[in-house]
C-alpha cells in the first residue's frame, strides 16, 4: 500500500455527495438539469431553503416539499482556490468557490464557471448550469455508471463577464 491507497484503487474522493433516500430526488433532478429548493408549507411560514433538511430551519416545522428553482442567483462572495490538496480538487485549480443569493431566497455554496476572476462583480447576475463529476452510487468497479451532477453558476446572458 503506497500514499494510503491499494495498489489497483483509487483515492478517496472528497467532492462525491453520500446520497442516501432523503437527498436522492435532489441528485436525481440535478443530474436531469433541474435545481431543488425545499419550502415550508405550515401556514405562515412558507420559507424556502437550501442546503435540503426534512424539517423547515425557520418555524421547525417538517412539512417541507421539494420545489423546482428558476435557477437565477447574484453573487454574493466569492474566493478564488489557487491551492486544495484533496483529491480531485487539486487537478481543478483555480477555481472560483462562491456564495449565490438563489432569486427565491437561500444562500448557496457552489463555484462560478465560465468567468474569469477578475470579471466577478458583487451582485452580477447568474444562472445555474450543471457539471458532472464523476461515477455516482451503483457505479460498478470500472467507474461505469450514472455520473453525479452538481449545479454551478455562471453569468446570466447580458451580465458583464
Amino acid at each position: 500500500m503506497t500514499g494510503g491507497t491499494a495498489k489497483g484503487r483509487s483515492a478517496a474522493r472528497f467532492d462525491l455527495p453520500e446520497t442516501d433516500a432523503f437527498t436522492r430526488p435532489y441528485w436525481e433532478a440535478a443530474a436531469a438539469g433541474r435545481l431543488l429548493l425545499r419550502r415550508c408549507r405550515a401556514e405562515g411560514c412558507g420559507a424556502v431553503h437550501h442546503y435540503p433538511r426534512e424539517f423547515c430551519p425557520r418555524c421547525w416545522s417538517e412539512d417541507v416539499v421539494w420545489e423546482q428553482a428558476g435557477g437565477r442567483a447574484t453573487l454574493y462572495t466569492w474566493s478564488v482556490v489557487h491551492r486544495n490538496d484533496l483529491p480531485p480538487f487539486g487537478e481543478r485549480v483555480p477555481y472560483v468557490a462562491a456564495v449565490v443569493d438563489l432569486a427565491e431566497g437561500p444562500r448557496m455554496m457552489t463555484q462560478v464557471v465560465d468567468c474569469p476572476a477578475a470579471g466577478l462583480r458583487i451582485g452580477m447576475a447568474l444562472r445555474v448550469a450543471f457539471r458532472p463529476i464523476g461515477p455516482g452510487e451503483g457505479a460498478g468497479a470500472s467507474g461505469e455508471g450514472a455520473d453525479v451532477v452538481v449545479p454551478v453558476f455562471r453569468p446570466a446572458e447580458g451580465a458583464e463577464t
